[in-house]
């Protein structure tokens, strides 16, 4: 399950990055998952419980993970026809092209975190 070591790398970024801007304590971090990424947002959401019950520094059993799905979508290059894909390499629906652009669903990043300085 490489979503375990997926998680435990959004969490040593946002610590870094919660470390430089002073915040003890992260509340809620925000992960955008496309549904073409190779990512199980189930199996990241089950390695997130996982760190939150290993008493970090910065997660605790209070910090939210909220996972955005992104739906994949493409766009034919013929007809301009857009889509949802099943697969990252498409036929187009409308057309039949076989030369489509895949324009979102690969995305795996950190949307961001909330904190606080512990005042």
């Amino acid at each position: 399950m490489h979503e375990m070591s997926l998680m435990s790398e959004i969490i040593n970024l946002v610590s870094e990055d919660a470390r430089l801007r002073a915040i003890q304590k992260v509340s809620k971090i925000e992960v955008i998952v496309g549904s073409l990424s190779n990512v199980l947002p189930e199996a990241l959401e089950i390695a997130f419980f996982y760190f939150q019950k290993q008493g970090l520094e910065l997660i605790d059993e209070e910090t939210e993970l909220h996972i955005i799905r992104e739906t994949a979508q493409s766009k034919c290059k013929n007809c301009g026809f857009e889509f949802e894909p099943d697969y990252q390499i498409a036929l187009c629906p409308k057309c039949e092209w076989t030369d489509c652009l895949l324009v979102k669903g690969e995305t795996f990043k950190v949307e961001s975190y909330e904190g606080s300085d512990g005042t």
